[in-house]
């Protein structure tokens, strides 16, 4: 874990100090950013394993920054957990469809913002392979966590990547959204069906003629077919 660094984007300075004393405590290496264009500017030139990203920013919203380091390809694969003070589902789910990866509402537990820190990079690193997974006209490589529809190069977020690594390993059958949920996001993610649905959209459009792959099961969930 040592090495591993961490941008902290959030306008209050206590909670900036408190996030960073217990990261730095579970062995992170911690940037702080007080405003949205340092965190643009930081997250391109210092390229940190995680984003912990305030939806609340007084010069720029949250979700605006979100979008985009989720549309740069140079920082696309950073995961981002959102940290608010909203809790409504619309937010979460606005979040989920903008890549965010995980999101947590204050008032939090350090100790549980560090878990869900460790358990984000761990399943981004669990996703890493040494081999390419091709299926018709969609390859993904593993290791360099790219994919290819056709010729031509997908920028996706983490999260999308790991969808449709999913679904391409499911090998034609079909996938329940609690199923997806699981895999792609873990049991100690709390989201809904909605955001499988919302990510599904997102691939679809990203992947162009290709994301006729990807088909939806009526009442069940979705499967990737040849």
């Amino acid at each position: 874990m040592m090495g591993q660094t961490i941008l902290v984007v959030d306008d209050e300075k206590d909670i900036v100090t408190l996030l960073e004393y217990n990261l730095q405590k579970a062995g992170f290496e911690t940037i702080p950013a007080l405003d949205g264009p340092d965190a643009i500017d930081i997250a391109r030139s210092r390229r940190p394993d995680l984003i912990i990203l305030d939806i609340m920013l007084p010069s720029m919203d949250g979700m605006d920054i979100c979008k985009i380091l989720k549309g740069d390809p140079d920082t696309a694969h950073i995961p981002i957990i959102m940290l608010t003070a909203r809790g409504e589902e619309v937010d979460r789910i606005l979040g989920f469809e903008l890549g965010a990866d995980d999101y947590i509402t204050k008032p939090f537990s350090p100790r549980e913002l560090v878990l869900r820190v460790k358990a984000v990079l761990k399943r981004q690193k669990g996703g890493e392979a040494t081999n390419l997974l091709k299926k018709g006209d969609i390859s993904i490589d593993l290791e360099r966590r790219e994919v290819f529809a056709g010729e031509a190069s997908v920028n996706l977020t983490s999260r999308e990547f790991e969808l449709l690594t999913a679904l391409v390993k499911g090998g034609g059958k079909v996938m329940t959204r609690e199923t997806l949920l699981d895999l792609v996001w873990g049991e100690d993610c709390f989201v809904t069906d909605r955001t499988v649905d919302a990510h599904v959209k997102r691939l679809r459009e990203k992947l162009g003629k290709y994301g006729k792959h990807i088909e939806t099961v009526r009442g069940y969930g979705y499967r990737f077919k040849e």
